[in-house]
């Protein structure tokens, strides 16, 4: 297993100090699922895009924050403690500059906003307020992290997507379950965004980028989470760790 592949960690302050930290199950995923070794990349802003010649892939993980609404061109935020500026000031450059080169890239959660933010696009900041549209949270009341939680309940497959194009090539069916954990949803697709996912209430689920020279997938659920049982999400993550073996060998081939 040579393939590496960076995952930009979020930035949290932990006892007045400042940590840079992912969970541990998309490395997991990486490892067990594309064949990859995973590199946590640190959130300092736009010189790390340095490295990304050194990467053969690009995972963009989900996370509690969300991006800054005028990184979008918004003045109104709706979630203001919600923020990581650092990743933001990461990831969006980081992104642009993946995608030039056709390094490939899996966006999750979080990672499929911030693909569709650094290509221009727009977000929805509170999709359960959208007349119309459903609660996606994981639960509408915030968890209590003194108890123990029920982990598998909360990434349990809650609704269904229609997939179409290349992603419904990729798992192999048009119609599948997933599990739901974002407030934040793509509104205006930016450029080179093309929708092959979307849930019963329009929700915007899974994306490609055209016009890009290698694999570039973003998914609104978590595959890794189900990643060794679920089909789908196997079939995600061995597609994404072929796009980047093929990467490492010089062969570019755009999703």
């Amino acid at each position: 297993m040579n393939l590496i592949v960076g995952i930009p960690a979020c930035s949290r302050e932990i006892n007045g100090m400042l940590q840079h930290a992912t969970p541990a199950r998309y490395g997991a995923a990486l490892m067990g699922g594309a064949g990859a070794l995973p590199i946590l990349l640190p959130p300092v802003g736009e010189g790390l895009t340095a490295l990304v010649d050194r990467l053969d892939g690009l995972l963009l993980s989900g996370s509690p924050s969300n991006i800054e609404p005028r990184a979008y061109g918004v003045d109104e935020d709706l979630t203001p403690s919600l923020h990581d500026a650092h990743r933001d000031a990461t990831t969006l450059p980081l992104i642009r500059a993946a995608l030039a080169r056709g390094i490939p890239v899996l966006a999750i959660c979080r990672g499929i906003q911030e693909l569709n933010v650094a290509l221009g696009g727009s977000l929805i900041q509170k999709v359960q307020e959208v007349p119309g549209r459903q609660d996606h949270r994981a639960s509408s009341t915030p968890l209590d992290m003194s108890k123990p939680i029920d982990w598998d309940h909360l990434y349990r497959h809650k609704h269904a997507v229609r997939l179409s194009g290349h992603m419904a090539r990729l798992v192999g069916d048009s119609e599948i379950k997933v599990n739901s954990l974002h407030q934040q949803s793509i509104d205006r697709p930016g450029e080179g965004i093309v929708v092959e996912g979307l849930a019963e209430d329009g929700t915007i689920e899974a994306v490609r980028v055209s016009g890009v020279p290698g694999f570039a997938v973003g998914v609104q659920w978590h595959p890794e989470y189900h990643y060794a049982s679920d089909p789908v999400s196997m079939a995600i993550f061995r597609a994404f760790g072929d796009a980047c073996r093929a990467y490492h060998h010089g062969i570019k081939k755009a999703a």
